[in-house]
């Protein structure tokens, strides 16, 4: 039987919020430490593997997640000129036992903080609590948190373990490596819409278009929008830019004028780019950024997940989903182990390998490298894709990526 009888959970976004619930079910005492003061729905849209909507559906969150996200039927990647180079079913569609959701960032993490102030009581999320500092005492961890905006310190909580889900700017991460600096600029900006608009292909279609330099994705959203007969699209548009904007404040909005010029020719027929890009009102700027991988998450009673453990590039559709699984990981293992510091040190035997993986795969583009291979084997476009690239060469990348990413359909079936 585990030891680990309460948690303390530093961040409460999807990954924390998914651990909290996780734990929670499993008869841990858990509070979750959030540094705004209010959680609001932020961001665009990010897709759920079906290996995370596979955990998300045992917590209970079925229902929720088919009333909130969008299945995705499709994936397709084409050139810059529209021309398709690859197109697979996903989800159900292609034989999963779950569904793979593309679902508004804010909407998902709002869905999981009513379901764990529903389960686990509205005092379990302590908003405004900005971890300052902490340690270990042998028996517990006791962690001083302050007012963030203020300085002001608000209170000192104890609890058997630790797990800092805070982000790709972790506290506890930037205490056990003081000296790792900031974020590893990828060379690419990333600026981010989301706009209702006419369906396009299956109205469930989620199109990747262009190569490494020059890239735009979209895929709807939102299943009320759907039932309509209109899409509420999510969209990236993404240039190699050499210089990082000198900017914290990253959910700041942006003048269109700095890219779109750039996709200005790229109207497929099926999707306009540029018209999307013009009918959407806000647009974000990001970087690409990750880390490397660490040598250790695990540090007696503290531990480190999802992006604060292993933050990776925005490809392959990956972050959240691994934030997801880290959850049920660091679950199962408390329930598996007798300590909680043989528990913390289980999961991380678990997950670090297999999430470094990804990150240097996603470091080299993913499955999304069949782009920029076509790119330059054909710059100007083809008549016959086969003379370019061979039906087996596009299955094998496809299908080594599922594989490191931990959702290759046969296995993940057998579960």
């Amino acid at each position: 039987m585990s030891s680990v009888k309460s948690a303390m959970i530093i961040g409460g976004g999807i990954g924390g919020l998914v651990t909290a619930l996780k734990l929670h079910r499993d008869g841990v005492s858990v509070r979750v430490f959030e540094s705004v003061e209010t959680i609001k729905a932020l961001g665009v849209g990010i897709n759920l593997l079906p290996h995370a909507v596979r955990v998300l559906t045992e917590l209970g969150l079925a229902e929720e997640l088919e009333n909130t996200g969008l299945p995705t039927a499709e994936l397709i990647y084409v050139n810059k000129f529209g021309q398709q180079i690859w197109q697979e079913d996903r989800g159900v569609n292609a034989g999963y036992r779950w569904p793979q959701y593309s679902i508004h960032r804010g909407r998902l993490q709002m869905m999981l903080l009513r379901a764990v102030k529903d389960r686990l009581g509205e005092d379990a999320v302590c908003t405004g609590h900005h971890l300052h500092t902490f340690e270990q005492t042998g028996d517990d961890v006791v962690a001083h948190f302050i007012n963030k905006k203020t300085g002001e310190q608000i209170g000192s909580y104890q609890a058997d373990i630790m797990i800092a889900a805070d982000g790709i700017h972790s506290v506890v991460r930037n205490f056990y490596y003081p000296n790792e600096g900031l974020p590893k600029y990828s060379g690419r900006i990333l600026w981010r819409g989301i706009t209702e608009s006419t369906p396009f292909l299956t109205g469930k279609s989620m199109i990747m278009a262009g190569y490494q330099d020059k890239k735009f994705v979209a895929y709807p959203v939102c299943p009320t929008a759907a039932e309509k007969g209109k899409a509420l699209v999510n969209w990236i548009a993404e240039l190699t830019v050499d210089e990082m904007p000198s900017r914290t404040d990253w959910n700041k909005k942006i003048d269109k004028g700095k890219f779109a010029s750039e996709f200005e020719e790229w109207d497929f027929g099926w999707l306009n780019v540029p018209e999307l890009i013009e009918e959407t009102e806000a647009v974000y700027e990001f970087p690409m950024v990750d880390r490397d991988p660490l040598p250790q998450w695990t540090f007696g009673r503290v531990t480190l997940l999802g992006d604060a453990a292993h933050p990776m590039y925005p490809i392959g559709s990956n972050g959240a989903s691994q934030a997801i699984l880290d959850a049920e990981a660091i679950g199962t293992a408390i329930m598996e182990q007798a300590s909680a510091e043989s528990a913390l040190k289980t999961y991380e035997h678990v997950r670090l390998k297999p999430t470094a993986n990804i990150v240097y795969m996603n470091r080299e583009n993913g499955p999304e490298v069949v782009m920029q291979i076509v790119e330059e084997r054909s710059p100007n476009g083809f008549n016959n894709l086969e003379d370019v690239i061979s039906h087996q060469e596009l299955i094998d990348i496809a299908n080594k990526y599922k594989k490191i990413a931990g959702f290759d359909r046969d296995t993940l079936n057998k579960k």
